[in-house]
């Protein structure tokens, strides 16, 4: 009996090389380094410019802006352009009522998208986890925190003050009426457009602080309404003081001072006194939200 031969075994078509150590010159730390890249751009630590640039590059490539900032042209020109053809048809005796003023309608509803804007630069930030990032890359919170207030405040600021003056210069050739002063076209122009940047600024302190765009938003739209809605309803005698000072220092009529137009006939700021308190009351919440990054975790 045979046994079946076993068929050999066809010789591979290479052999397995043993590894062999590179040379010393291709060596990480041992010789000549060659062969690894050398970028031409100069290494330096990131700069305030730096973080501007950041900053702008992405309040403007997101469509919150671009939606926030859309409907708040809107509602500026539509409203500001729709009362002073409403007054010019009514054949109304505005004599004793300044010109401009027709435009504060419009400005106090466009406080509710700069409001959302403000909180939704920095806020928004924290909800999607962005701030992560932007804190890696520029980690001096403080100078993340100061990019952001600069580019929005210029950009609000920028923005209000180009449309109230649209605005203020349509109704002056609509209606017929005495001609503003040059204090009460730099009020509600340059002087609006630098209440509601401030205001905008509070948002963003306010954001920074709540990390929360909804909750945010809805304390900041608490501090513009609720004063006025407060002291509407204070029909007792022993509150009167207390409506009184809730109208004065509410931010609609702090806003219809610039206009010349207050709700209140004597007492209460006046002049440029509504910016000064925005002003103060902005930078303390900004040094509360620069402590707050600081010392709260991400």
């Amino acid at each position: 009996m045979t046994t079946p031969s076993t068929p050999s075994t066809p010789q591979a078509p290479y052999q397995q090389q043993a590894y062999q150590q590179p040379p010393a010159s291709q060596q990480h730390g041992q010789g000549m380094q060659t062969g690894y890249y050398t970028s031409p751009i100069p290494v330096r630590p990131a700069t305030l410019g730096d973080a501007l640039a950041s900053e702008w590059t992405k309040i403007r490539s997101v469509r919150s802006t671009m939606w926030t900032l859309g409907v708040m042209i809107v509602l500026l020109l539509a409203i500001g352009v729709l009362s002073a053809v409403v007054v010019s048809a009514s054949d109304a005796d505005i004599s004793d009522t300044p010109v401009l003023s027709l435009g504060f309608f419009g400005v106090l509803l466009g406080t509710i998208c700069v409001i959302t804007l403000g909180v939704m630069t920095i806020a928004s930030e924290y909800g999607t986890g962005m701030i992560r990032t932007t804190l890696t890359a520029c980690p001096s919170r403080a100078r993340v925190l100061s990019a952001k207030a600069i580019v929005f405040f210029l950009l609000t600021f920028v923005l209000t003050t180009v449309l109230t003056t649209v605005v203020a210069l349509i109704q002056t050739s609509i209606l017929d009426s005495a001609a503003p002063s040059g204090d009460e076209w730099l009020r509600s122009t340059v002087g609006v457009g630098l209440y509601i940047a401030t205001l905008g600024l509070l948002s963003l302190a306010v954001g920074a602080l709540i990390r929360h765009s909804a909750g945010a938003i809805t304390i900041m739209i608490g501090v513009v309404l609720l004063p006025l809605v407060l002291a509407i309803f204070m029909f007792s005698e022993s509150l009167a003081s207390l409506q009184r000072w809730l109208l004065e220092y509410s931010i609609p009529n702090q806003l219809s001072i610039f206009y010349d137009n207050s709700v209140t006939s004597s007492g209460g700021p006046s002049g440029w006194d509504p910016l000064w308190i925005m002003l103060g009351v902005t930078a303390a919440a900004l040094g509360g939200a620069y402590l707050a990054m600081n010392s709260r975790d991400v």
